[in-house]
């Protein structure tokens, strides 16, 4: 059932069944185990190493227990540093297990904010590998850990000072890893995801077992998972989308957890579908982009999929077709949400129409409600009309770790978590996110959402990517810049036959003034664009910009 719809303004709640899950990560994996134990729970593709359930569960404890025998009791900071790897789901485990918060490094991060992370969360241990890419994280760590008081010990993974570590664990006795796995609560605080914004330094969203257990969970319900499933997971471990939409989506099903490799990589992400016949399929947009413009893409059998999550920025409409039809994922999911709610708040459902699929991040989730309300007075705005896109529920946060100003500013008194994005509801509930509050671009007095345009741009037949963003403007305050990336062996495209393409189907104060064709975009590790840093460089090449006669 759905709870309480308002029709007439932008608000829905989500259908309260099934309940809700009141335990803690490890209890849930402790029953996991019992009733899936010789079937596949994890499979690290590159080295070949796999792990049954009951095997998990025992290599779970083991870690534990080496979290025990180093100090480390419930409500202490274990920071993870660390591309994707086997390891790295052992020791999220583990941190639940024994009542730990997990503190999740970026693995993109240097040394300012390392050194940030680890101090205002006063992590005692951090587990890492010594190298990852062209990062050198032993160096980095050596050269931060003077600076951090409460940090006692690093543990490097693949290295003899891990082996000394599950080792040392063997002196504990199995009672008090089950005793710290029981004194464990659901409400309990279990992780802390640093989310950077624009400006200052990253806020430590700080999330409980009830919070993440839940939202994998019900990811997992809305994608139809059982113990037969078989989720490729090439998005990172250390943000909600891995460690939560895909390690605790598999948890609370007995689905299968497959890391295709460290970092992504499209052929390897290919690969590892094929060869362990996974069902279901994780990315970002510009991932699904890359996989399908990847050389080998049509040698690969992705007979075996069926389903995925393609969520962390709006999807293009033409991608979200090609997914569909060539990938074979019909029942593909969109899902929208942020760090700050475990993280997915809308999620689109299997049975949905394609063209809401395509067009909508969908519905609210189960046990939560969104509301769409205007940014200058905080009211709900009428259905299909713009505005702030706010969730309250049980996967709203705790709070920013040692930070009460930030999360008042984030979470009302009412409970509503505000995104700052901007959003837009039909008369069915279904939700269009258009972009960022910060993104939107006031032309001449005119709000210009980048979204609309983007997705006009995609249907241009040699463009491969499209981002929009705004640039100051001396006469119109703000003027559009397309950001391009083309397919091999396009035509030019100069910014007047971009405007020639774009007057059929955009009003003139939304065809974008200026073109950049770059070979790449900035990006996060998460796979998001940098549209701060496009909008930094589109101003840098443009110049100090004259009076525009476009418009």
């Amino acid at each position: 059932m759905q709870a309480s719809d308002h029709p007439e303004t932008s608000h829905a709640a989500g259908p309260t069944e099934p309940p809700l899950i009141e335990k803690p990560i490890g209890a849930v994996l402790t029953e996991t185990a019992a009733a899936h134990g010789d079937r596949d729970a994890l499979v690290e593709v590159a080295t070949g190493r796999r792990w049954t359930w009951a095997e998990l569960r025992t290599a779970v404890d083991e870690v534990a227990a080496g979290l025990l025998a180093a100090g480390i009791r419930k409500g202490d900071r274990v920071a993870i540093w660390a591309p994707n790897c086997a390891e790295w789901a052992l020791v999220q485990f583990a941190t639940a297990t024994v009542g730990a918060i997990l503190v999740t490094v970026n693995p993109a991060y240097r040394t300012h904010e390392l050194r940030y992370v680890l101090g205002q969360s006063t992590a005692r241990l951090v587990v890492a590998t010594p190298s990852a890419g062209s990062s050198d994280y032993a160096a980095m760590l050596a050269a931060v850990a003077p600076e951090v008081p409460t940090l006692e010990r690093t543990v490097f993974i693949g290295t003899d000072s891990w082996t000394e570590f599950v080792d040392a664990g063997r002196s504990v006795d199995a009672d008090e890893v089950t005793g710290a796995r029981e004194a464990t609560a659901a409400t309990d605080p279990i992780n802390i995801q640093y989310t950077s914004g624009t400006t200052g330094s990253p806020k430590g969203a700080t999330l409980s077992h009830r919070n993440i257990l839940n939202n994998g969970y019900f990811v997992g319900e809305l994608c139809g998972y059982t113990e037969m499933d078989r989720v490729c997971i090439p998005v990172p471990f250390y943000h909600c989308f891995g460690m939560v939409m895909g390690n605790l989506a598999c948890v609370t099903h007995g689905s299968t957890m497959v890391i295709p490799a460290p970092a992504f990589d499209p052929g390897a992400t290919l690969d590892a579908v094929a060869a362990e016949r996974c069902t279901s399929l994780y990315g970002v947009p510009t991932m699904f982009i890359a996989e399908l413009g990847h050389e080998r893409f049509g040698d690969v059998d992705l007979s075996s999929l069926r389903t995925g999550i393609m969520a962390g920025s709006p999807c293009p409409m033409e991608i979200m077709k090609q997914v569909i039809d060539r990938m074979g994922m019909s029942e593909v999911s969109i899902a929208y949400g942020m760090t700050e709610t475990s993280p997915v708040s809308l999620q689109t459902r299997v049975d949905d129409p394609v063209e809401k699929r395509v067009s909508t991040v969908g519905r609210v989730g189960p046990h939560l409600e969104v509301a769409i309300v205007d940014p200058a007075t905080g009211e709900r705005v009428a259905r299909g009309e713009p505005g702030e896109l706010c969730t309250r529920g049980y996967s709203v946060m705790l709070g920013y770790w040692d930070n009460p100003e930030m999360t008042a500013e984030a979470i009302d008194p009412d409970g509503w978590m505000h995104t700052g994005d901007i959003g837009v509801m039909d008369t069915d509930g279904y939700v269009a996110v258009t972009g960022r509050i910060k993104d939107m671009v006031i032309r001449g007095g005119e709000n210009i959402y980048p979204r609309e345009i983007e997705e006009f741009l995609y249907r241009h037949p040699d463009i491969l990517d499209a981002q929009v963003v705004g640039i100051p403007d001396a006469k119109y305050g703000e003027e559009l810049v397309a950001c391009l990336r083309l397919r091999p062996g396009a035509d030019e495209i100069t910014a007047e036959s971009l405007r020639e393409f774009c007057r059929e189907g955009l009003a003139r104060y939304k065809i974008p003034r200026y073109v950049q064709i770059l070979d790449e975009f900035p990006m996060t590790v998460t796979g998001k664009v940098r549209k701060v840093e496009l909008r930094e460089r589109a101003t840098q090449a443009v110049g100090v910009t004259r009076p525009s006669s476009a418009g």
